[in-house]
């Protein structure tokens, strides 16, 4: 039997006990996933606390959420109006009132999600399996419609923790690739950009201590890809509903990377790069030494790494490799430090003999490099 197979069966066998044990899932999952038969799709889900690990009531926690999912869409995802309301009204309980304000959001995730790897095709494409009651509702439901005839002006979205201006700075697709910002598709059918966009918003809806911030996009993005191309049918068919409560469940976890407020606490953005530093202090003083010299700060390139999870650094597949190795980390996030040391100290030499301008540019532009040296290197220093 081939390496391939065994660690495939591996994995079918270990989901098909009666109670998962997660320590062993985490051990398989944390060295890669294999692309075969949906099993990145059902270890995620347990990984990410959505799943119960218990067999025999995994079945009816998805029926039980998809059909909360669907309730989401019915209740929130409305039309204003009403007998007494009217878009004149200001009172700040009429329906056309939170309608407008959350056009405002709407607009910045609208933007965000038409330009989602726009290295791959699929976020373009048609889904199979689209919402019935959005697409069939003359355009009155589909949040896309509502950006195109929304022309009130307003101020940008304020900074909550990422906000608009630091990440937009931090972006590094250039505007000429993204000037071809994905279409919309007719009535009748919808892009997988548009389901994204659907999640997202309700998302910020039902969040609103914390909303929607520039970058989650990119959060969700791997997640959803991963849930809509699984070879189970059924898991494909409710990938939104499942993909929505997978990546809440992850936000729970890195919610304070996109709070300002607390980008000095443990859980916080600072706290993190200030780790990154010590782990590249610790195991290569020389090129910490140099980046000191040269005052190139952590916020230039490693903020954004770490608060999307590496999702802009590679390509779409190599994500969701590194991402098996993330969410099966038990202390989750502590193996995200060492792999982003392990990229800094495999560009090394080159970084020796860089200025400043070519080392920012380099580290903001992460050159080609296969994971798995990545992923080897981040277990070297954390096994040292």
């Amino acid at each position: 039997m081939s390496l391939h197979k065994a660690r495939i069966k591996a994995f079918e066998e270990l989901l098909d006990q009666e109670v998962v044990d997660t320590n062993k899932l985490q051990k398989l999952a944390f060295n890669g996933i294999p692309d075969d038969k949906g099993l990145r799709s059902r270890v995620w889900k347990i990984l990410l606390h959505y799943l119960p690990k218990e067999k025999n009531v995994q079945q009816s926690t998805l029926v039980i959420k998809r059909q909360l999912y669907k309730q989401f869409i019915d209740e929130i995802i409305v039309s204003p109006g009403g007998p007494s309301d009217h878009p004149l009204n200001i009172s700040p309980d009429s329906s056309w009132s939170t309608y407008f304000k959350d056009n405002e959001v709407l607009l910045q995730i609208d933007k965000d999600v038409r330009r989602l790897c726009p290295d791959i095709a699929f976020f373009q494409t048609a889904t199979e399996f689209p919402c019935e009651e959005i697409i069939n509702s003359n355009g009155v439901k589909r949040l896309h419609k509502r950006v195109e005839q929304s022309v009130l002006k307003f101020s940008t979205l304020e900074r909550r923790g990422l906000g608009v201006a630091k990440l937009s700075n931090e972006m590094r697709r250039s505007e000429s690739i993204n000037s071809g910002d994905y279409a919309p598709l007719n009535e009748g059918c919808e892009a997988h950009w548009e389901v994204v966009e659907r999640m997202l918003f309700l998302y910020a809806k039902l969040n609103p201590g914390q909303g929607y911030v520039q970058g989650m996009n990119e959060i969700i993005g791997p997640i959803y890809h991963t849930f809509a191309i699984d070879s189970n049918v059924e898991f494909r068919k409710h990938a939104e509903a499942d993909c929505f409560f997978c990546f809440t469940n992850l936000m729970a976890e890195i919610r304070d990377f996109f709070i300002r407020t607390l980008d000095e606490t443990e859980s916080g953005i600072n706290y993190m790069m200030g780790k990154l530093c010590e782990c590249v202090k610790k195991y290569d003083p020389t090129v910490w030494n140099l980046l000191q010299k040269q005052e190139l700060r952590p916020q230039y390139y490693s903020f954004r790494w770490l608060t999307l999870l590496l999702s802009q650094e590679f390509s779409l597949p190599d994500v969701e490799r590194l991402w098996d190795s993330l969410f099966a980390d038990p202390q989750r996030f502590s193996f995200l430090i060492y792999v982003c040391c392990a990229m800094i100290l495999l560009i090394r030499d080159n970084l020796l003999h860089g200025d400043f301008a070519t080392n920012v540019k380099m580290l903001q532009n992460y050159p080609p490099m296969d994971v798995s040296l990545i992923v080897n290197k981040a277990v070297e220093i954390s096994n040292s």
